[in-house]
């Protein structure tokens, strides 16, 4: 895999007092983001691992950003660190393959995400909309999480590698702020 020439895009937007919305074109079909969202050897390598997400209702997520860099010698930053290892127990609301999926987040602290597939000629447009975040730190922290992430998962999809992921979410942290203003 080639290093991604990471740019900070912020296509978010706040949809509610609790909720946002990003939007993203993904270089492959419905069917492999479908896959990327629900098993988690390949969500691990964009967001976290833990167990497979299927229409059975529960799933766990791991919190282990240390495979998002390239460079493997990332310190993750001290305000994060401490997450590290946590494993959520998730709901799986709906599963209706490939194009919706909704599921608890942090284990329903806060609130849901709904992950929703349509297909763009040969690419896939994933919308995913996260509501009732009642977390103290907001839709900036979570705008700038999810950004993040969705930064390294286009970068994955074609074939490319984020150098640091920590850098990036450092930039996604700054441009969400300027982005929700």
């Amino acid at each position: 895999m080639t290093e991604a020439a990471t740019e900070i895009w912020v296509p978010v937007q706040r949809v509610g007092p609790d909720s946002i919305r990003l939007e993203r074109t993904l270089d492959a079909s419905v069917e492999t983001v479908w896959r990327y969202l629900t098993e988690a050897e390949l969500r691990r390598d964009w967001f976290m691992g833990g167990t497979d997400a299927t229409a059975s209702g529960e799933f766990d997520v791991k919190v282990d950003h240390d495979n998002l860099s390239e460079d493997k010698h990332v310190e993750t930053p001290e305000g994060y660190a401490e997450y590290k290892g946590t494993v959520w127990h998730e709901k799986v609301i709906r599963f209706e393959p490939p194009r919706l999926l909704e599921t608890t987040f942090q284990g329903g602290k806060n609130g849901t995400v709904t992950y929703e597939l349509s297909p763009e000629g040969e690419k896939s447009r994933l919308v995913i909309t996260h509501s009732g975040i009642v977390s103290g730190t907001g839709a900036q922290d979570f705008g700038s999480g999810w950004n993040s992430h969705l930064t390294v998962l286009e970068e994955r999809l074609a074939g490319r590698r984020v150098k640091d992921f920590w850098a990036l979410h450092a930039k996604s942290r700054e441009a969400v702020a300027k982005a929700l203003a």
